[in-house]
């Protein structure tokens, strides 16, 4: 039986999760919708679906969603598609505020519905071997850096780029924040465009976050290190080296990765889910834990901004 899905926002990342879900096998795509009906009608025609500009004719006719809309937006559209029974994949950040998260999160439970957070990067090959080697790091660095997109305009590179690592690391660590310190620069736009975060947490962990969206180059990558070890992990090339320490020598080696692509992977699972009404890899609590802290370090940011 086929699952019968909906993708509602289908700008350059909305129109990628049509496309997938279209060439799978498991998955009717009925509908896409966007209030730019243009631009619904040219995905609809190379997903061979319907199209509509309007959520609200999804109803009755989908049992997945993938909300892929401005972030503004999550909560008001998240909460009448579980109303109507819908289970979700909710593009990262959740929603805009913490209370809206805990809302839709009890409103899912309630309606014993599913709700997944796209934070893709937990689908990464890379960050999937590198999280199953033994140890826990000590000390993260972290830099997620590249050029200006125009398209992203409602938030800044903390929402945007810094809580896909966020939500890396608070996996990684597994421990409480004990405290946060952050400065952020608005450059271009109205938002910060570059971010820096210290996070402290109980267990001793340290994690230092970069995130800039005014870099020439792109770089995203991740650094954990910790008792006689040091792991390197690249995101975009999906490689990861770990360097030990081997008597007076360093050594390094190359872990074994098969790389896949990370969006696929997880609507896959999203999929998989909602067939086997399985916990997601990403749920909704875990996507409020990264969204708590990066609204801490954007309080941490407005402090700075304000002393500046």
């Amino acid at each position: 039986m086929k699952v019968k899905v909906g993708v509602i926002g289908v700008g350059s990342l909305g129109s990628i999760h049509a496309r997938i879900y279209a060439g799978m096998p498991e998955v009717q795509l009925v509908a896409v919708c966007d209030t730019n009906l243009r631009q619904a009608k040219k995905v609809a025609r190379a997903c061979r679906c319907q199209y509509f500009s309007d959520y609200t004719k999804l109803f009755g006719l989908v049992q997945a969603v993938s909300i892929v809309v401005p972030t503004n937006l999550h909560y008001k559209i998240s909460r009448r598609c579980l109303e109507e029974g819908m289970h979700l994949l909710v593009e990262k950040p959740f929603t805009s505020s913490i209370n809206e998260a805990e809302e839709l999160l009890g409103l899912a439970k309630k309606k014993n519905l599913l709700l997944q957070v796209g934070h893709v990067e937990r689908f990464n090959a890379a960050v999937q071997a590198v999280q199953e080697l033994p140890g826990r790091p000590k000390f993260i660095e972290c830099h997620r850096l590249g050029p200006f997109a125009a398209r992203v305009k409602d938030i800044g590179v903390v929402l945007d780029l810094m809580i896909h690592d966020i939500d890396i690391i608070l996996g990684m660590v597994d421990s409480p924040v004990e405290s946060i310190q952050a400065v952020g620069v608005n450059v271009l736009t109205a938002h910060e465009d570059i971010a820096n975060a210290r996070i402290n947490f109980k267990n001793g962990a340290v994690a230092n976050i970069t995130a800039s969206r005014i870099s020439p180059k792109s770089m995203r990558k991740i650094r954990l290190f910790q008792e006689n070890a040091y792991i390197s992990l690249d995101y975009e090339s999906q490689e990861a080296s770990i360097y030990e320490k081997q008597g007076k020598k360093i050594t390094r080696k190359k872990i074994n990765i098969k790389k896949e692509k990370p969006l696929q992977k997880e609507l896959r699972s999203f999929i998989q889910c909602v067939k086997e009404e399985k916990k997601p890899l990403v749920s909704g609590e875990q996507g409020r834990d990264a969204l708590a802290i990066a609204c801490e370090i954007l309080d941490k940011i407005k402090q700075f901004s304000y002393h500046a």
